[in-house]
């Protein structure tokens, strides 16, 4: 013998599937720090050339951002030794 349906608890109002959660009511996130410029000409030059990649052809601009992905690598690794 079965026992009969019995069904679960109702759904809780909340935010819709999906969608990332704030902060509660009444907590406001802290301030974001300035902490001035900070550049690096090589990391610089590699921005400026995906962003000039845009108007190049497509198999030029692949070679742009492979470009632009070693210095980036190089760049970091170079940065994590000093």
């Amino acid at each position: 013998m079965t026992a009969p349906y019995r069904p679960g608890p109702p759904p809780r109002p909340g935010p819709p599937a999906g969608a990332r959660p704030g902060p509660p009511p009444g907590i406001r996130p802290a301030p974001v720090e300035e902490v001035g410029e900070a550049s690096h000409p090589a990391v610089d030059a590699a921005v400026r050339g995906m962003a000039n990649a845009e108007a190049l052809a497509p198999a030029d601009q692949i070679a742009q951002y492979e470009a632009a992905y070693e210095t980036l690598r190089e760049t970091l690794a170079s940065i994590d030794q000093a």
